[in-house]
C-alpha cells in the first residue's frame, strides 16, 4: 500500500466489514465510485483483486501502483464505462446512487457473487447533503432492484449516527 493512500483514508463502512467475510477468497471485487479507495484498499488487503472506478482522477493517484487494485477512470453517468461481459464476485457501492446503472451493476455481481449497498435514502435532508430526491432511495428501493434475482441476506432503512448523521438504505444479497 502507498503511504499517500494509507495516510489519508477514511475506514470502511460498518456495513461493507459487516459482510466482507461471504465475499469468496480471492474472487474478484468491483469497487463502483470509489471515491478515496477505502474499499478497494480494504478488499486488496484481504487478497481479492479489485477493479476500482470513480471519475476523479484524483482516485486514481492515490491508488496507484497498490498491489492488487486495478484503477479504472470512469464517468459513470454518462455511459462511457460498462460492465459488460465482466463479473466480479462482488460488487460494492457506498454513498453514491444513480440509477440507470442499477441494471449494469446488478448483471456484473457474477452467480452466487455478493452486492453490497449502501446510500442515501429519504430523510437525509433534514441531516444536510445530499438533499436532492435524485440522490436519495425511496423506502424499499434497493430491495424492488433485487426482486426475482438475488436472495437479500441483510437489508436496513434507517438513521445512523457515525460515521455523520444520515439517513441510509443498505443491503447485502446474493446473486441466485
Amino acid at each position: 500500500m502507498t503511504g499517500q493512500a494509507n495516510a489519508v483514508m477514511a475506514p470502511p463502512s460498518d456495513w461493507v466489514v459487516r459482510w466482507s467475510d461471504l465475499v469468496r477468497p480471492g474472487t474478484k471485487v468491483l469497487d463502483v465510485a470509489c471515491g478515496g479507495g477505502r474499499h478497494a484498499l480494504f478488499f486488496a488487503a484481504r487478497g481479492h483483486p479489485v477493479v476500482a472506478v470513480d471519475r476523479d482522477p484524483e482516485a486514481g493517484r492515490r491508488l496507484a501502483g497498490v498491489e492488487g487494485i486495478l484503477f479504472e477512470h470512469a464517468d459513470l453517468e454518462t455511459g462511457c464505462w460498462s460492465t459488460s461481459g465482466r463479473q466480479f464476485g462482488a460488487v460494492v457501492v457506498t454513498n453514491y446512487l444513480h440509477r440507470p446503472l442499477f441494471p449494469a451493476l446488478l448483471d456484473a455481481v457474477a452467480h452466487d457473487g455478493l452486492l453490497i449497498y449502501e446510500t442515501f435514502a429519504a430523510g437525509n435532508e433534514r441531516y444536510g447533503r445530499p438533499a436532492n430526491p435524485d440522490f436519495l432511495l425511496v423506502p424499499g428501493e434497493l430491495l424492488e432492484q433485487l426482486r426475482g434475482s438475488f436472495r437479500v441476506l441483510g437489508y436496513e432503512d434507517l438513521d445512523i449516527t457515525s460515521p455523520k448523521p444520515a439517513a441510509v438504505q443498505r443491503v447485502c444479497a446474493r446473486r441466485a
